[in-house]
């Protein structure tokens, strides 16, 4: 068997996965202001941009091959309200951020996430009322912010709340006002993790956070759950699935791309970020080998495409030919 691992070039002749820049997808943080780039303490390396700020680095992106960004706003706290409405303000952050990127990045694919935890007083991604996640309420909320997305310029809208019919009727919503083309990445298979600390400090949704999100999240410890939350996302018009965590939950995605074969994604959360990049800044881990590691790692496992904060750095090392150094 080491015959095919003697050298350098029989190692890449012989590799059964490929991973490339097509494969990555970059999730952004967007706030308010001009020239501001603030660093996020729990995610080294990780910044809220400016809207002038963030269409540099999106261009940036854009030139290393990254086919898409995903945005996330952080949200003032006097525009978070128990009724969210600032998610379907049509000039809100996201919304002109995706205006911009557009006209200065036109050939980059803009994602934007629907929920609605950067807008809730609450820290939730539903309407709540009297302690409880409202379901329909809920749709009929994230109807309006896909709408206003949609009207900016949005490529894709994720869904990314768990709502439970919320595809379908998103679908219908971006039909009838007139955005068949617009796709949707359905978080299909979405669990309520403990890795997505470092995310809630990004958008400043942490401390805002009453009680946990496991009513409406997937239970870490099922399997066969997510295979029929796919199945219905995808009766219900999803063009894309994503699964989130990422690596903690390989079997998940393996296991969605073997029943289904439909184009299928996976998110490499905050949490699973931090610990790489705080274990290489003590010198414990190599910074470049675990990021192309951990990515291919993804791909192996069967997923189509990575969101990750690595997606720069990782590009940059393909770009570079770091593909085929170990």
């Amino acid at each position: 068997m080491r015959r095919n691992r003697s050298t350098r070039w029989v190692r890449r002749m012989t590799a059964e996965t490929k991973l490339n820049v097509n494969d990555l997808l970059w999730p952004v943080f967007v706030t308010e202001g001009e020239n501001v780039e603030q660093p996020i303490p729990s995610m080294p390396d990780v910044y809220r941009w400016s809207i002038d700020r963030l269409v540099e680095r999106v261009a940036h992106a854009k030139e290393l091959g990254i086919p898409a960004i995903a945005i996330f706003p952080h949200v003032e706290s006097d525009k978070k309200t128990p009724d969210c409405d600032e998610a379907w303000n049509p000039d809100n952050v996201v919304c002109r951020a995706v205006r911009e990127i557009k006209r200065q990045v036109p050939d980059i694919g803009v994602i934007c996430d629907v929920a609605l935890d950067p807008y809730n007083a609450l820290g939730h991604d539903g309407l709540v009322y009297d302690g409880e996640i409202l379901n329909d309420e809920s749709v009929d909320a994230l109807i309006q912010q896909s709408i206003v997305q949609a009207q900016a310029g949005c490529d894709i809208i994720a869904p990314s709340d768990m709502m439970d019919g919320r595809v379908g009727a998103i679908r219908a919503a971006l039909d009838r006002a007139g955005y068949a083309d617009v796709k949707i990445m359905s978080y299909a298979a979405k669990y309520a993790s403990a890795f997505y600390g470092p995310f809630r400090d990004a958008i400043g949704s942490g401390g805002a956070l009453t009680g946990d999100k496991a009513t409406y999240q997937m239970n870490p410890a099922n399997t066969d759950e997510a295979l029929r939350e796919v199945e219905l996302d995808l009766q219900e018009g999803a063009d894309m699935l994503m699964v989130k965590p990422g690596m903690p939950y390989l079997d998940i995605v393996h296991r969605v791309k073997q029943a289904f074969r439909a184009p299928t994604f996976v998110y490499q959360v905050s949490g699973e970020y931090a610990m790489l990049k705080a274990a290489a800044q003590q010198g414990w881990l190599d910074n470049d080998k675990v990021a192309l590691e951990s990515v291919l790692a993804f791909k192996r496992a069967g997923a189509d495409g990575v969101l990750t904060y690595l997606a720069v750095e990782v590009a940059e090392q393909l770009n570079k030919g770091w593909y085929d150094r170990p």
